[in-house]
This record gives C-alpha cells, sequence and structure tokens, in this order.
C-alpha cells in the first residue's frame, strides 16, 4: 500500500499550488503597494510643481491666493488623502553678490523660511545677481492600505525652482 501511495502523481500539481499561493498572493500585493507608493510619490510631486508654476505666472500674490493655489495642489493629490500633503511656497532673490536669499515664503503643513536666510539646498550657481526664482516644496507621507510589504509609511520630498514669467520678480503684497 505505502508503495502505491508514494507512485500516485495525481495530487502533485494540487499541493505544489497550495505550496506556492502564499507566496504569489504576497508578491501581488506588494507589487500593488509598489505602484501605489510610486503613483502617490508622482501626484505629490505633480502637486508641487503645479502650485509653483501657478505663482510663477503671477506679477505678485497675497494670502488669499496662496490659499487657493494650495487648494489646487490638495485636489491635484487626489486620490489619494489630503492629509499628509505638506507644501511651501518661496521666492529667492539673488543679491548684488548674487547669494540667493528668501524674499517671502508661504508654507502649506511645511514651515516658511525666514526672510533673507539663503533656503538649505537651494543650488549656488542657480541665480545670478538680481534674479529671481520661485521655490517650490512639497513632502508626501505614504501609508499602504494593505500595509504587507510596506508596513511603515514612506516620506517624500521633492524641490522644484521655476522662473517667474510676467515680471522679474513675484512680489509679495500681504494678507
Amino acid at each position: 500500500m505505502l508503495r502505491r501511495f508514494s507512485a500516485d502523481r495525481r495530487g502533485v500539481a494540487a499541493i505544489e499550488f497550495a505550496l506556492l499561493l502564499p507566496v504569489l498572493v504576497l508578491l501581488y500585493c506588494g507589487l500593488a503597494e509598489f505602484t501605489l507608493a510610486i503613483m502617490a510619490q508622482r501626484q505629490a510631486a505633480h502637486a508641487a510643481s503645479v502650485v509653483g508654476d501657478l505663482v510663477a505666472q503671477e506679477t505678485n500674490v497675497n494670502a488669499a491666493e496662496m490659499n487657493d493655489i494650495f487648494a489646487v495642489g490638495q485636489a491635484i493629490i487626489k486620490p489619494f488623502p489630503r492629509a499628509p500633503l505638506k507644501l511651501r511656497v518661496t521666492s529667492v532673490k539673488a543679491d548684488a553678490q548674487g547669494v540667493p536669499r528668501v524674499v517671502w515664503s508661504q508654507g502649506n503643513g511645511l514651515g516658511s523660511f525666514g526672510l533673507g536666510i539663503t533656503p538649505a539646498g537651494f543650488p549656488p550657481t542657480l541665480l545670478a545677481a538680481g534674479d529671481s526664482v520661485i521655490q517650490a516644496d512639497v513632502g508626501y507621507t505614504y501609508t499602504s492600505p494593505l500595509q504587507q510589504v510596506l508596513p511603515r509609511p514612506v516620506s517624500y520630498a521633492n524641490t522644484f525652482y521655476l522662473r517667474p514669467r510676467r515680471s522679474a520678480e513675484v512680489a509679495w503684497t500681504g494678507p
């Protein structure tokens, strides 16, 4: 009877499938989680790019306009949650010696830069003396809904630099 049982091959495929199924399901879920994380990163980067571009198209902005522009950024992040999205827009102008200095900065979740400082990580050769640029920063923390392969949140950060389009510098007109 033992010899007949060991020679019987009828259930081998079912047993192999049962052994491989958990690995295949985990692989599928992992690919889905990584795909969603990459999509969230791309949406957050797109939101920052659009926010910076909207500001760069203006000649001056105020607090109400910045709130509307930040709302556009939050709408772009959909279908992902808006709460983890953090944005900051900064106007940077090079002084007479070519040193980049913050002219104004507004944040939505990210703190504003202090006036007159050089933002951390700013490329030193980006601006010539008297030139201006809009710096748009984004931070986003993605938390996977499945949390099988990505059990901890993943944080992303990007920075974009955009030249003002309609004037030499985008002015802050206050609240």
